[in-house]
């Protein structure tokens, strides 16, 4: 038969009726149970005063907080927030501080934190945000060098359905490749956009978008479904900062150029407004002329790229100097021993991994870097803003013979 376990609460009824048998006194109490006189004391008296129950463990709250807020002031906040429901901590104590100069309200936190427990407070959306694009824009010297892509913003026709027109344009000709008029911003139907167009007109170097979907995405290095099959092209997706419109200056421009023309009549319906937009690509191309390349239509400058779509491109090819892993399917490789998430993007693709300190590894995915492998930390980290690490000797790229 197993002994039974003696907890606290039996040890305090034992010391209480070895005090009440009067055989024993504190001073005998205290050396046989182990528990200072004051303990005991304490205990005498919370028997005396609540029966078996004061025995039982209390908490140690205080009853009183010398900076509790007053409850008055408390009812008044409460209530100047059920009337201004939108209003945060800062404009209601603005409010109250002008309507009572005289009385000292709490600071921003304390009152928000008082608007909270009341359940005050809609709680906003966690958004993972888009990882910066941290390497140099390519230089566009010739046509082809650099696409430009985007969705001009949403509008309806006259059926009442949205229009999303996604735009490619070449940055060197300001030549309009594409203005197609989708239903929404999706990266199917804007896939097939694209390969048409790369049949047709064959590879830029580089297309420089925004950081929107589908052309970016949350994970590392903004890669999305997008950039991922550019890359395995051979382009680079080159993203502007978030903020910044200007760094895709030819292109926006284009965009005020066809929201004028859009302003003049909407199309009755998405095919309809899809004439329209053939239209205005011929004539932008053919018989606009633009002052920034001699005031010649863009059809004068533009010829097709020399690098030809391929529907199943090469796999990506790593010399010697990198060490070489097959990513997952759930977007995880093994290295040195420890696994490191990636993104499922890269399912059943090879990456790069190549030494650039003691214990930092750069990972590539074909020529395109993701970020740095800190084996002290065990964790990938961004790559630093200005300081690329793109053309590595060594690298086999598909843009150029390094």
């Amino acid at each position: 038969m197993p002994w039974k376990k003696i907890g606290p609460m039996d040890q305090k009824i034992r010391l209480i009726s070895d005090w009440k048998d009067r055989y024993l006194n504190i001073t005998d109490l205290s050396k046989k149970y182990e528990v200072s006189r004051k303990t005991i004391y304490k205990w005498i008296d919370r028997y005396e005063t609540e029966g078996i129950d004061g025995l039982k463990d209390q908490e140690r709250i205080p009853n009183n907080h010398p900076n509790q807020t007053d409850k008055r002031i408390v009812n008044k906040l409460i209530k100047m927030k059920y009337q201004y429901r939108k209003w945060g901590p800062k404009k209601i104590i603005a409010l109250l501080e002008n309507k009572y100069p005289n009385k000292k309200w709490p600071v921003v936190s304390t009152v928000g934190t008082w608007f909270k427990k009341y359940g005050l407070v809609q709680q906003r959306k966690f958004r993972r945000k888009v990882a910066p694009y941290e390497e140099p824009f390519l230089e566009c010297r010739n046509p082809n060098d650099i696409w430009s892509a985007d969705y001009k913003g949403q509008f309806r026709t006259q059926d009442n359905r949205v229009c999303y027109p996604l735009t490619i344009s070449d940055n060197k000709s300001r030549y309009l490749l594409e203005c197609e008029a989708l239903r929404g911003p999706r990266y199917d139907e804007s896939r097939t956009v694209f390969e048409r167009i790369f049949r047709e007109n064959g590879l830029p170097l580089a297309i420089r978008v925004d950081n929107g979907i589908p052309f970016a995405g949350t994970g590392i290095a903004g890669l999305s479904r997008m950039s991922v099959w550019w890359i395995k092209l051979g382009i680079r997706p080159e993203r502007i900062e978030k903020g910044k419109p200007q760094q895709n200056g030819r292109h926006e421009r284009m965009h005020r150029t066809l929201k004028e023309d859009i302003k003049m009549e909407l199309g009755k319906n998405l095919k309809d407004q899809q004439n329209k937009f053939d239209w205005f690509r011929m004539e932008y191309n053919e018989i606009r002329p633009h002052e920034a390349i001699g005031q010649k239509p863009p059809a004068q400058i533009y010829e097709k790229s020399k690098r030809p779509y391929v529907k199943k491109p090469v796999i990506p090819e790593y010399d010697l100097k990198y060490e070489v892993r097959k990513v997952k399917d759930s977007g995880e490789i093994k290295f040195k021993g420890r696994f490191y998430y990636l993104s499922a993007l890269l399912g059943k693709e090879q990456i790069g991994l190549q030494e650039i300190a003691d214990g930092a590894w750069c990972i590539y995915f074909s020529f395109m870097p993701l970020g740095i492998l800190n084996l002290r930390h065990n964790k990938i980290e961004t790559l630093e803003k200005g300081k690329s690490v793109t053309h590595v000797p060594g690298l086999k790229c598909n843009l150029c013979s390094t």
